[in-house]
Order: C-alpha cells, then sequence, then structure tokens
C-alpha cells in the first residue's frame, strides 16, 4: 500500500502548516489510491466514509439536480479535496453530498473518515467550535425557515378554504330563511284552495299535481340567459290570458323548475277554473321550496365536501405511512387552493388505472402544495394549470405543469438548492423545492424533473411504485 511521505505531504496546501506530529500522523493514516478514467470515486447519497486529496488527473464534481446528473465543477489541482468533507463534525449517518467522477486516470491521497476527522477535532478545537456553529446555524436557520414556510403555506390555504366554506354557508343561511317564507306561503295557498269549491274528488288530482311538479323540477333542462327569458315571456303571456294574476312575479320561478306552458296546459286542463289562480300560485310554492332545499343540500354538500378535502389533506387521524391513492391528495390539495384558482383553468388528466402506492400522505401534499403554488405564482393571473399522473419505468409520475414565463436557463439548475428563489424579496424563502426535493427523493427514493420553455413549465415528481425501504 503506497504512502506519501512528509515532505511529500508538506507540499499540499492543505498540510503545508501542520506540524511533525500531524504530519506523522497523516503520513502513517493516509494511502494512495488510483482510479482509471471514466470511473465513479464517490456517490451521492452513499455513506461517506473516506476524505479525499486530489494528487494528480482530473475529477468532475456533479450533483443530481431535477432527476439530472449536473456537473458543478472540475479540477486538476493538485491538493484540491472532497468526499467526507464534514467528518469533523459529529453528524448521525454522513453523506456524500456530490458524486465525483475521474475525467483521466487518477490518483489520491485516501483517510477513513471515522479516523480523519475525531484526528481534526483534536487538532484544531478553537477552529471545531468555530465550525461548528457555522454548520449548525445554518441548519437551525434553515429549519427554523423551513417551518415558517409550511405554516406560512398553510395560512394561505386555510384562509382560502375559510372563504370557499363561507360562500356555501352564506348559501344554505340564505336559502333556510326563504324556505321559511315558501313553506308559510305554501299553508296560506293550501288554506285558499280549501276554501274553494271544491268536489272533494278533485283533492287528490291536486296532490298528484303537485308531485308531478316535484318531480319536473329534477328534470328541469339547463337554460340559456335567452331561452329563460323567451320561456318565462311565453308562461307569463299564458297566465295572462287564463285571468291568472301576478304572472310576471311567477312565470321565472315555473320556467326554472321546468314548467313550460306545454306542461301547464297538460296539467290544469282538469282543474276546475275556480281554482285554476289558487292552483298555479301553490305550484310556484311548491317547485319553489323544492328548489330550495336542493340548494341547501348543495351548499351543505358542498360544505362537507370541503371539510373532507381539509381532513383529507391533513392526513388528520391517519398513520404517517400509509398505502394512498395519489389522485385523492391531489384532488385534496386542489380544494385547499380554490380560493386561489379563480380565473385559472385546471385540467386533470389522471390516469387512473395507477395503482396505490406506499408513502408519507402528509408529505406528499406538502410537495402538492409548494409545487402548485409556484406554479400559480409563475403565472401571476389567468392561465392553464395542468396536473397530469402517468406510470414510467416502475415510477408512478405526478407531473404540474403552468403556462407561464419559465425558469431561465441560468438559474434552473439552482432552484432545488436552500434559500435560492427567483421571487421579490419578502416574498418567497427560497425553501419550498428545497423541502419538496428531500421528502421525494430523501423519503421515497423518487427523483423530480423540471422541464420548462416559455409558456410550458412542468415538474415531473417520480415515486417508486414499490416501497423501497421507506
Amino acid at each position: 500500500m503506497e504512502r506519501l511521505t512528509e515532505a511529500e505531504l508538506r507540499e499540499l496546501f492543505l498540510f503545508e502548516k501542520l506540524g511533525q506530529e500531524q504530519l506523522d500522523w497523516l503520513a502513517a493514516h493516509g494511502h494512495v489510491e488510483t482510479r482509471e478514467a471514466g470511473t465513479a470515486v464517490l456517490t451521492e447519497g452513499e455513506p461517506a466514509t473516506c476524505f479525499f486529496v486530489l494528487l494528480g488527473g482530473t475529477v468532475a464534481l456533479c450533483r443530481n439536480i431535477g432527476g439530472q446528473r449536473v456537473e458543478v465543477s472540475r479540477s486538476s489541482l493538485r491538493g484540491s479535496y472532497f468526499g467526507a468533507t464534514q467528518a469533523y463534525l459529529e453528524l448521525d449517518q454522513p453523506t456524500y453530498q456530490m458524486t465525483v467522477e475521474s475525467i483521466t486516470a487518477t490518483s489520491m491521497l485516501q483517510f477513513d473518515a471515522d479516523e480523519f476527522g475525531p484526528m481534526i477535532r483534536a487538532w484544531f478545537p478553537m477552529a471545531m467550535h468555530l465550525l461548528e456553529g457555522l454548520f449548525w446555524g445554518m441548519r437551525n436557520t434553515q429549519a427554523t425557515v423551513g417551518q415558517h414556510e409550511r405554516l406560512t403555506a398553510l395560512g394561505a390555504l386555510s384562509a382560502g378554504l375559510t372563504h370557499e366554506l363561507n360562500n356555501p354557508a352564506a348559501a344554505a343561511v340564505r336559502a333556510t330563511a326563504a324556505l321559511r317564507e315558501r313553506v308559510a306561503g305554501m299553508r296560506h295557498k293550501l288554506a285558499l284552495l280549501a276554501q274553494g269549491a271544491i268536489d272533494p274528488a278533485v283533492l287528490p288530482a291536486l296532490v298528484k299535481l303537485q308531485e308531478k311538479a316535484v318531480e319536473r323540477v329534477a328534470k328541469a333542462p339547463k337554460l340559456s340567459p335567452l331561452e329563460a327569458s323567451d320561456a318565462e315571456d311565453q308562461v307569463a303571456d299564458w297566465l295572462d290570458d287564463q285571468g291568472i294574476g301576478g304572472g310576471w312575479d311567477v312565470a321565472p320561478v315555473l320556467v326554472a323548475a321546468g314548467l313550460d306552458v306545454e306542461w301547464l296546459e297538460g296539467s290544469l286542463a282538469s282543474c276546475p277554473g275556480a281554482v285554476t289562480g289558487s292552483t298555479v300560485h301553490w305550484l310556484r310554492y311548491t317547485v319553489e321550496t323544492e328548489m330550495l332545499m336542493n340548494e341547501i343540500e348543495d351548499a351543505t354538500t358542498r360544505v362537507s365536501t370541503l371539510v373532507g378535502a381539509a381532513k383529507q389533506y391533513s392526513q388528520m387521524d391517519r398513520a404517517p405511512f400509509q398505502v394512498v391513492d395519489v389522485h385523492e391528495l391531489l384532488d385534496s390539495t386542489l380544494v385547499m387552493f380554490g380560493g386561489k384558482l379563480t380565473g385559472v383553468q385546471v385540467v386533470k388528466d389522471y390516469d387512473r388505472a395507477l395503482p396505490r402506492i406506499s408513502a408519507y400522505a402528509g408529505e406528499l401534499n406538502q410537495v402538492w402544495t409548494n409545487m402548485i403554488d409556484n406554479a400559480l405564482s409563475a403565472m401571476g393571473g389567468p392561465g392553464t394549470l395542468t396536473v397530469r399522473t402517468f406510470g414510467q419505468d416502475e415510477h408512478l409520475v405526478v407531473e404540474i405543469g403552468d403556462t407561464g414565463p419559465g425558469i431561465p436557463a441560468e438559474v434552473k439548475d439552482r432552484i432545488f438548492e436552500p434559500f435560492f428563489t427567483t421571487k421579490p424579496v419578502g416574498e418567497g424563502t427560497g425553501l419550498g423545492l428545497e423541502i419538496s426535493w428531500r421528502i421525494v427523493v430523501n423519503k421515497h427514493h423518487g427523483t423530480i424533473r423540471v422541464e420548462s420553455a416559455p409558456g410550458d413549465t412542468r415538474f415531473q415528481v417520480f415515486l417508486p411504485l414499490e416501497a423501497t425501504g421507506l
């Protein structure tokens, strides 16, 4: 095993100021390693077990960014170092932060990280305190700002959800108040009917007429404003011809319920003339009551749907790791964005044949939140948000696209870096995509890829179909 002499070690800028005892230790514990051109020295994400000092040749330092290997720098400087560069810190299971490849045949001085790290701590105690303060300070800052990023996103979503809940709740309150008035009116009209000279045999027919009107409400066709206006004029004229007052007020309700002239003529043919007017107004209250109850049902269903979506989004009362349908997670996140989607066309292109996967559902919702929020910010108003799923190479892929201006080529490789943001000061922390990267890559063993051009930016999240040591 080849080793360097003390004189050769002193030629390296990293060691030139060390004392004799320190050089003796380095000479005894370091040995020379060689690599052929085109081979990997170390791989990003693997346990950081060795510290390397370049002695000869050229190496490339690469990072996995957006699912692609990007060369960050290239060095042939004798004495350049890489590998377990944080060996002096007492970290649990440190990993290599970059991939290093030999561009040419290379030779390197290699130290075992478990031996090298403690010795550095013993040699330079004051420097260690300073470096640890810097390292842990940056990490704590990142954690604090990351938490703030989550809370800010949650606050924005909560405000949107509150707005979304307020609309159907207010509609239900209004419909309930109107329903109370209509029920009172029905009782009044029923009394008027009873006061008329009605053959008792006709009453069952009137009740059946009421049931037919209620059935008609459920089948009422959707009319354009012009069609509705024409139909209301026809019904109002018909009511006037029959000597029934208030036709202008009754006609819109009857038309909305699907009671056109043809239906009225056929249904009221057997009704005694003396009570035809009261019958029509009674029918008006009947169908209006039914429509109000439908409105209340729609409003309360909307509230229930929003609450269910919020519960699905937050994964309330659920285990952190579970088998999930990604489409349910995406839908719940989109519901949470309801208030921010005004003017935005949302296109869903789901492959429903995709299987459920094992995942940390709540954290995946954080990924969708960050990416959708970025897409909406990029468009800055009207545009098209596309949410697509498909399968590729044993992965489930979630693609979130927008029609914004795109990501400039000069910053594309930096978008996953902590604290890097293209948003104005005060509008972004630069941690949303970095958090998403860690959730997808570190926790789910997937990857994120980015394709961007003006008017077409797509973030693709690749998640393994089979759990791999989550």
